[in-house]
């Protein structure tokens, strides 16, 4: 089972127990994220695709750590000017691990599985 969600203005391809690198994200480690913005889930074999978004659907996640990538190099320079500037870039990440896709039917089961225990518990105690 897969999904792809859109955070941060890009979309991501996630899956259960992948570890994926987002843009930053204002939450803290060991926080839970949840991610409402889905724009299909495959199941196996079964494709929901959303206009825009599929409803009932939504992606979980852990923050695992926050950090930065590779520093890389901006540099400008103008022919013959003798103007030259070097900069250099440092973009922020968040890096988060997918713990589970949730979609409609998983929840109405969870749902149903939680009120079969309070009658069954109801009946023991009667």
């Amino acid at each position: 089972m897969y999904a792809i969600i859109e955070s941060c203005g890009r979309q991501y391809k996630v899956a259960e127990g992948e570890v994926v690198f987002f843009e930053k994200i204002d939450a803290e480690e060991g926080k839970k994220v949840t991610f409402e913005n889905v724009v299909m889930v495959s199941d196996e074999g079964k494709v929901q695709v959303g206009n825009p978004y599929v409803k009932g659907v939504t992606v979980e996640g852990k923050v695992v750590s926050h950090g930065k990538h590779k520093k890389i190099i901006v540099f400008k320079m103008k022919a013959k000017k003798n103007e030259r500037t070097k900069q250099g870039h440092r973009q922020p990440y968040t890096k988060v691990e997918i713990t589970s896709i949730k979609t409609a039917t998983k929840k109405e089961s969870s749902e149903t599985a939680v009120k079969k225990a309070e009658t069954a518990t109801k009946k023991v105690e009667a």
